[in-house]
Parts: C-alpha cells; structure tokens; sequence
C-alpha cells in the first residue's frame, strides 16, 4: 500500500487531520505521490521551549523519489510554514500561486534555502501536470490572498481538496470564491471532495469583512485616546479595512510588527494593496496626540515577543497604551491560546486600558465556512465522497454527519496517519502508517515525544535534584553525599537533610559486589532521591546521580 499502484488512488494526511494546523497531505496514484501544503503549528503552555511544531514526514521522506511535488494551497503559516524546515528532507519542486510564493521566497531567504528550493509560479485558475495528476487551481475566499482549492484529476475520477475557504460576496481584497467553476466541476463529476471542518459547529455562515469594515470606523468615532488594534498579519484586507478607518477618523496608522510590514510587501509584490494608507514609523507616531494616532499590532493571539505584548508589558521600544487608551483585538482567539490572550487583556486592563473584542463588537469573521456555506458547496461540487479534514475528531465526526445529510453517498473519518483508498470501489481505510510530530528547538528539529523535551516537561512539572557520591574502591562514602535542588522547595534545607539520610541507608544496604558497580549504585541512588522527595512534597523530580570514586 506504500507504493501506489495504477490501480488505485489513495490519501494520506500526515499532520491537520485531527487538529487544527499542521497540514500535510499526501495523494498516490500510479506509483506517484502528490504532497498538498506543509504547515506549522504553534506551541502552547505543553511544550515548554518549542514555539513551533510540525508534522513528521518520515513516511514520504523514505518515498521522496516518487514525489512529483509539493503544492500549496495558500500562504497561511499552517500550510506552508514548515517548507523552510523540512524541504531539505524532501528537495521536492514547490508549486504555488504568485502571493504564497512571494511570502515564501522570504521564509526561505531567511534560512538560506532560496536559491535551493524550486518554485513554479501557477497563476490563479492555472492547470498543469505533475506525474499521473491533472491539476487545476480553483480560486476560493479565505482570510488571506489567493487562497486556492484544487481540482485534482485522475483516471478514477476528480478528487476536489478545497483547502481553506468561506463564501463572502465582499472580501475586498482578492478575489470571490469561483461558484461558476465549482458548478462546472461538479457537473463533471467529483469522486471525492477533501473538505475543511473548522467551523462545521457554527450555524449559518462565517460574515463578511466588508461588515467588519464598517463596524470598525464606527468604533473608532469620539474616541479621544490611542487606540491599537491586534489582528493576524495575513489577513490583509482586515489590515487595509483597519489603515482606512483610522484615515477616515482623522489618525494616522502605524505598523508596529515586522510580520505586517512582510506581508503587505509581499502583496504588493504581487499588485495588491498599491493604495495602502501612508504609515508613520513607531519612533514617530510615538510623539503623535493620542487622539490622532492608531497602532496596527501583531499579537492578537497572545504571543510574547509579538508588538502588542511588548506594549501591554511596557518593553515596546516606542509605542505605549495607558488609561484612557483602547486595545481592540480584531480575532478570534485560536482554541489552545486562551490562556496566553488572557493574560495579555489582563496586562492591558490593568493599566486602564480598555480591551475590545468580538464579544463586544462585529470586528472579527472567520476565514471558514460556517454549516450554510459547507451546504452549498456541497450542492455545487455534489461529490460521491465526504472526506473531511482540517479539525479535530469532534469537527471531522460532525462534517461527516453533515455531508451525507446533503447526500453524499459516503463519508469516512480519517485521521493522521489513514491510508484511504478513494478508489476503485467504496472509500475505506486500507492501513495506517506511523505519524509524529517535531518541535523546533532553537535552530534543531527534535521529535516532540523524544527524551529531551519529555525531561524539560518533567523539568516543569517536577523540579530537578542532583547528588554526587564520593566513594572509595569498595563503595564505602569518603565524603558527605552532596545534593542540589532546582525548582523544589526547600527553604530550611530539610529536604536535602533527609536525601543526604536517604544516600546513606541506600550505601549501607547494599551489598559488597553491588557498591563496586557504579550502575547498579546510581540507580539506588537515584530511587533514593526520589522516594525522599517523593515523601516530602508528593513529586518525582528529574534526577542525576554523579559517582566519583577515590
């Protein structure tokens, strides 16, 4: 089943089936395997270090011959995040259209890979072939340019992967979702649509920015203190709508996040946002009135190093918020982040600062159909095959309910690591193959699951001991045992009086052949350790033992 026969067509998630980021998803046929995205995701409180995890492609590494390409639905950082990391595993072609590979190409001059990897521009609604796939982009709306489903044919039918996308009648940035093409493809046909989840528990559908522009300068009237606003940096047009109406209030924006500046650069590379506001720099909207200034931040989702963080917690370099200023987060929070976003509100509030959300006020729409939208285009593409992704397990188990009330013959619930077999004959799981995730450690890919940062959570969790025996030839003490905690609590030092009593019972239980083998006497040792810290505080620290014999 690893390799693909002609006779066959297959699909394979590696990372976003299941969860909300991460995406990898792999299609074989004939011998060939075709990679959709290869995203990121973030790091929470969990995964103490890691700010970014994504999925282990050890599976179609080992098969990177027959991998005829990598091709990308849009530029969200769940879809192409990982390229610059894990591209040197593959050294597959990248295909993408004009925005995601110019947002790209800057991920990849950062890593020094740019003039490495091999990007193919596809313009929008472009065909073209790679091994046995016939492949057409098909233009959808999501909160970002140029997010693209893909119309993958096959001898056994069109398979449609929709990526990520809504129906909005007004995005103002980009184009609408292309229903004439959509029709046009259901009417040939579709085997299977790989479809996203994210929102298939919200009723109707997802809104419009058009509603959120308005909305927005509505807000900002009468207001008489700096205002910033935190929104996603690749959801341009929430930027633009936000630049606009802080021109129509009489302020002057300002872009405080190197992520903003990257991506509007990046648009306009590619012929968007020519008539972008004029900024000020943050040295200089510093010594602006308060009245007449407004901050496009980055860090809507909390992040520590982000703009409005650094504002929140005074480290900002130039730009504050004090009482009687205003913080709108135009977002919605990502599920796994609440608790970093409501820390940085709290920071806010307490400094008088008033925090404006979408509980509040209309200033945020999700970039994911809602049930109503999921309807519809499951009228227009009619597929015989529901093959949700894109969510967790709850999101999948719901799309695939919702799909065959549109009557979708059948639907089938596959998670990371699934080998479905799309056809011939009815959809079913043929097999799974090992998944995994890596964490990103400082500049090394580490196993997220490995040795190293399972020890950093117990680290977290349960503290640290270390204690050095000093023992002669025949494993009798020379010296005092010494112990050293770290992130225990020991203030009178009766803990570490207790382990000293501890090392020393364990010495003298043990027998003649035992203390003359420094493994046998680390382990007790370290038993010893933990059994008295154990007993004390109820904890299993991380335990080192050092023998030094004399």
């Amino acid at each position: 089943m690893t390799i693909p026969s002609d006779d066959e067509l297959l699909f394979l998630a590696l990372g976003g089936a299941g969860e909300i980021g991460m995406n990898l998803n792999l299609y074989g046929h004939a011998g060939k395997w075709l990679m959709l995205d290869l995203g990121i995701a973030f790091g929470d409180d969990s995964m103490p270090g890691v700010e970014v995890i994504m999925p282990d492609p050890s599976f179609i590494e080992e098969r990177r011959k027959d991998l005829v390409g990598i091709v990308l639905t849009h530029a969200h950082e769940d879809h192409l995040g990982a390229v610059a990391d894990l591209w040197p595993r593959l050294k597959a072609p990248v295909y993408a259209t004009p925005f995601a590979a110019s947002v790209l190409r800057r991920k990849l001059t950062q890593a020094g890979l740019v003039d490495a990897v091999r990007i193919t521009e596809i313009p929008l609604r472009g065909k073209f072939r790679l091994g046995p796939f016939d492949l057409e982009m098909v233009t959808m709306t999501h909160s970002i340019l140029e997010p693209n489903g893909l119309a993958i044919r096959t001898k056994f039918g069109t398979v449609f992967h929709t990526g990520d996308w809504k129906i909005d009648p007004e995005p103002l940035l980009g184009e609408l979702t292309d229903e004439a093409l959509l029709k046009r493809i259901g009417d040939e046909g579709v085997l299977a649509m790989v479809c996203d989840s994210t929102n298939v528990f919200v009723e109707g559908e997802a809104g419009s920015e058009a509603m959120v522009r308005a909305n927005l300068r509505e807000l900002l009237k009468g207001r008489t203190g700096r205002v910033a606003v935190t929104c996603f940096a690749s959801n341009l047009a929430r930027v633009e709508s936000i630049a606009l109406a802080a021109v129509a209030v009489g302020r002057h924006p300002v872009l405080s996040g190197p992520a903003l500046l990257r991506m509007i650069e990046a648009a306009q590379d590619c012929g968007y946002m020519l008539d972008f506001p004029e900024c000020v720099s943050p040295q200089d909207g510093a010594y602006l009135p308060k009245d007449k200034v407004l901050f496009i931040c980055t860090g809507s989702q909390g992040e520590p190093r982000a703009s409005m963080a650094k504002i929140a917690n005074d480290e900002h370099r130039d730009l504050i918020l004090e009482e009687g200023d205003t913080a709108i987060f135009s977002s919605r929070v990502i599920p796994g982040n609440e608790r970093s976003v409501g820390r940085l509100q709290n920071a806010l509030m307490a400094s008088g600062v008033e925090v404006i959300t979408d509980r509040d006020a209309g200033i945020h729409v999700s970039g994911h159909p809602a049930r109503d939208e999921l309807v519809r285009v499951y009228q227009w593409v009619r597929p015989r095959i529901a093959l949700p992704v894109h969510g967790e397990i709850r999101h999948m188990v719901e799309h695939a309910a919702l799909a065959q009330t549109c009557q979708v013959p059948e639907a089938i619930v596959a998670p990371n690591g699934t080998l479905v077999r799309l056809a011939p004959g009815p959809a079913e799981i043929v097999g799974h193959v090992p998944v995994g995730r890596l964490a990103r450690d400082g500049d090394a890919l580490v196993p997220l699951d490995g040795a190293s940062l399972r020890e950093r959570r117990k680290l977290l969790w349960n503290g640290a001991a270390a204690a050095t025996l000093v023992i002669d030839g025949r494993g009798q003490a020379v010296a005092a045992p010494k112990v050293s905690l770290r992130g225990i609590e020991d203030g009178d030092g009766a803990l570490v009086d207790a382990i000293v009593v501890g090392l020393r019972e364990m010495l003298a239980d043990l027998s003649a052949s035992e203390r003359r083998d420094d493994g046998r006497i680390g382990e007790a040792a370290r038993q010893a350790v933990r059994r008295v810290v154990r007993t004390h505080l109820g904890k299993k620290p991380l335990t080192d033992v050092h023998i030094v014999r004399i």
